[in-house]
Parts: structure tokens; sequence; C-alpha cells
């Protein structure tokens, strides 16, 4: 692996390196390593995030050393680099039409796909919900037992290499039409409600006590999170500007109205 990244890393300096077969072969392996789930561009390290550059760089690269091709599927017809992934059935996930997830994305078993969209680089782990018309962008990570809902937004992010994709924790649920963006953590077990849009310069506000706390790019674990908006003032006057307003806590009936979710998820039980 030492190899393969020292190729990746040269290639990503010199890019009159990527017609060379062992640099392809290197950049190919990585794609597939991904698309198995055996590597990620980000994983868990000692309670926070560990950022794999030179495994985005692999995805980057895996672009121009990629070909368009015509793919026809029944009346449909695609016209890409990147082929779709394969063999849903062997890896345990179900994929209702219209979904579509590109090669290089990882899918865990039990993992649930209303017709929806999982870009190159992603992870998704098993048990979640990926509901319909949601997105997951290019190389985030998104944990266990999480529910996409319906028209959900989460942002990917390529370049800058070092910059940290969004990532969504174990056990979370966001809501309808909401969005996550530029590297913006959701920590596990939080609620998001509809319409929530966090970006990295979004003010999160704890409203829960007795003083307001902020927070930016992060959302804590079990919080209970809403749209909101604060005045600010501008040369031509004083707007509302949108916020992410977290008013507490997660609590059992939260949990227990995220569970009714459960039968979506079980492929012995027809919806």
């Amino acid at each position: 692996m030492e190899q393969i990244k020292k190729l990746i890393e040269n290639a990503w300096q010199h890019r009159e390196a990527l017609s060379e077969k062992p640099v392809k072969e290197a950049i190919e392996f990585v794609i597939e390593e991904l698309d198995k789930g055996r590597l990620r561009v980000a994983e868990p390290a000692g309670g926070d995030w560990q950022v794999n550059t030179w495994i985005k760089k692999a995805v980057i690269l895996y672009f121009p050393i990629r070909k368009m091709e015509t793919t026809e599927v029944g009346i449909f017809e695609f016209h890409d680099k990147i082929p779709l992934k394969k063999n849903y059935a062997e890896q345990g996930v179900r994929v209702v039409p219209h979904a579509l997830a590109r090669y290089g994305s990882y899918i865990a078993k039990g993992v649930v796909m209303m017709p929806s969209y999982i870009n190159i680089g992603a992870y998704v782990e098993g048990g979640t919900m990926v509901d319909t018309w949601a997105t997951v962008g290019s190389c985030a990570q998104i944990g266990k037992h999480v529910h996409l809902s319906g028209g959900v937004g989460i942002g990917g992010v390529l370049e800058p290499v070092q910059a940290a994709p969004v990532i969504v924790e174990e056990n979370c649920f966001i809501g309808s039409r909401s969005i996550v963006v530029e590297g913006v953590r959701i920590g596990r077990e939080a609620v998001l409600g509809a319409n929530v849009v966090i970006t990295q310069s979004t003010r999160i506000i704890d409203v829960s006590g007795k003083e307001p706390v902020e927070f930016r790019g992060y959302v804590p674990p079990r919080s209970v999170v809403i749209p909101g908006s604060y005045p600010k003032k501008f040369p031509a006057g004083e707007y509302q500007v949108s916020c992410a307003l977290i008013i507490g806590k997660r609590k059992e009936s939260t949990d227990k109205k995220t569970s009714l979710n459960q039968a979506l998820r079980d492929y012995d039980v027809s919806v």
C-alpha cells in the first residue's frame, strides 16, 4: 500500500506520470478498494476523523485516466467516464428504480436506496436509508442506521484535497429537504428537522440553555436541530439571515418516531 501511495502522490505532482501503466493500475486499485469498502476517504480516529488525502487524490486522478463511454440500461442511455455500481443482490443492498450509485462508492449490506444518487468515494454504512431524491455527494461518510429523508442533499468534496468531507455519524435522522455541505460533521444520533441548511459558515446556535452556545461546522451528538434566523445589519438595512437552532437533545419519543422507518429497511416487509 505504501508503494501505491507513493505512485499516486508522485502522479499528483507530475501529471505526465498518468500515462504510465503502474500509475494507472495503482489508481484503479484504490478505486476498487473504495468500492469494496476496504479503503475510505475519511475514517474515525481517536474520537475525531482523519482525512486520507492521498485517497482523495486517487479519486481525482481517476477521471483523467478514464475515457467517456456510453452505457445503455433498457431505454435509458448514459454517457460518462465512471461506470455504475453492480451486483447489489450479492452485496445485500436494496435498490429501488431509479436509484443510482457510481462505481467507487461503498454501500454496505442492509442499505436501502430509494430513487436517489450516491457519488464516487462516498461510504454508506449498513442499515441506512437513502430516501427518495436524496443525494450523497462524492467522498461523504454516512454512518450506520442513518435516515436521509426525501430530497436531502449531502454535499460532496474533492478539492481542496485536505478538506474534510461531509460526515453524518450513526443513527442520525436528517429531515426532508435538509442540506449539509462543505465538510460539516453531524454527531451521532442527531436529528435535523426539515429544511435545515448547514454550511461551514452557518451559525449553529444551541438555545436550549440560559445562554446561547454557538458552533460552526459541527452538530453535537443527539442534538435536535430546526431552521432559524437572526437579524444582521447590512448597508441597505437589517435583514434576517438563516441559521440552525439546537432546541434540545434527542429524547426517547424521538427515537420511537424515527424507528417507524425500520420497516423500510427490512427486506421481508412489503412497502
